[in-house]
């Protein structure tokens, strides 16, 4: 039978016709495709920036589905989920990640780091410190240095704050004099409570050298000499402190005083808080010099002297303390009145989250920062 040549010459145009059909068949299903997920995930940002995160979320899913190789979509889903408090999705979205291969090294590092915060936020210390521990070496050391450090100051883990504090001044990012001096004082609190007197003792004698512009070093320093006995070394300290940390002085300002009296040098200590007192008048050293004053008379003047100067509702209630009223019972509904009202005024207050409270801190309760109160108080700020 021969050959009919017929049939090839209606085959290869058919052949190519259904080449050609099959590649515009799937390079219209990938335009499809590219065109679904770039619409998903610009409709996800529209929702972020319109602070909408839930829809955010539903638009970011349905574009990592379409598209699951992009770690891009990945980092910003796991981003969400953090940020809507949602931890165990934002931890499985970044795990993920970490098991791909193909994933570079940046991003891994970025996953890696993107982790640590999810165990960060959900107050899982222990892994968090895990997780930010393999980024050493990273481009993201320097954050994970800082997130420890953060670790370290909530779990009150002192030593290792300090060490790395070091690391991340030796780096560069920052001066962290005064905060390695703080955490010298809470290992010597720590020392202390603990009976340990003599090693609380060289701690904050290394912080005094550490940073003696700090007023706590001085302070703490002064109230373990006089726990000790010494009220000699502790009333030098304090005078250290007056010299070196002229700031904190209203802090110490009654404490010393009543040590010149147990040392019998009112003189000196009355020159020192009466040199402060030019300077800038404030409520705690003049009730200082006030009980350094042996006359009622003079202990009187030196509250005027300060309303006169810095009008004070404190100050008019000491004052009144003092006076000698021809109604001794209107005096005492008067006073009680004034120590009501004034005793707001008589709080710290921190300067960087405004919380306030009766006792000065060097660490705020409320916002975590260091020495963010001011000496002074309220009335006087």
């Amino acid at each position: 039978m021969a050959f009919d040549l017929t049939w090839m010459l209606w085959g290869l145009p058919l052949a190519f016709a259904l080449g050609w059909g099959a590649s515009r068949l799937d390079l219209r299903q990938w335009r499809l495709e590219s065109r679904r997920a770039p619409k998903a995930y610009f409709r996800g940002l529209n929702h972020l920036l319109n602070e909408q995160q839930d829809q955010a979320i539903d638009a970011f899913i349905e574009a990592v589905q379409s598209d699951p190789d992009t770690a891009e979509l990945h980092f910003a889903l796991g981003n969400l989920f953090r940020r809507r408090g949602d931890y165990d999705r934002a931890v499985r979205v970044h795990e993920h990640l970490l098991a791909r291969a193909d994933l570079s090294r940046k991003d891994r590092d970025r996953a890696q780091h993107a982790l640590a915060l999810d165990f960060l936020k959900a107050g899982l210390l222990d892994r968090a410190e895990a997780a930010l521990h393999k980024l050493e070496g990273s481009s993201f050391e320097a954050e994970a240095l800082l997130a420890l450090l953060t670790i370290y100051e909530r779990s009150r883990d002192w030593p290792q704050a300090r060490r790395v504090a070091q690391r991340l001044q030796a780096a560069d990012q920052g001066n962290f004099t005064k905060r390695l001096a703080h955490y010298l004082c809470e290992e010597a609190e720590q020392a202390q409570r603990s009976g340990h007197s003599a090693q609380a003792q060289r701690l904050l004698i290394q912080a005094v050298q550490q940073a003696p512009q700090l007023a706590r070093g001085w302070l703490a320093l002064s109230a373990l000499k006089a726990q000790a006995g010494d009220a000699s070394g502790a009333f030098d300290a304090l005078l250290q402190l007056a010299q070196q940390a002229p700031q904190g002085l209203p802090l110490a300002a009654g404490t010393l005083a009543d040590l010149a009296t147990q040392t019998d040098q009112q003189e000196h200590a009355a020159a020192v808080l009466q040199a402060a007192q030019v300077q800038a008048p404030t409520i705690d050293v003049t009730q200082a010099l006030a009980r350094l004053s042996v006359d009622p008379q003079a202990a009187r003047a030196h509250f005027l002297q300060h309303l006169k100067r810095e009008p004070s509702l404190v100050m008019a209630a000491q004052w009144l303390s003092a006076e000698t009223l021809s109604h001794p019972d209107a005096k005492t509904q008067v006073q009680a009145a004034l120590e009501q009202a004034s005793a707001p005024l008589k709080r710290y207050r921190c300067a960087a989250c405004g919380f306030e409270a009766r006792q000065h801190f060097w660490h705020c309760p409320g916002c975590q920062s260091w020495d963010s109160y001011p000496a002074r108080r309220v009335e006087e700020l």
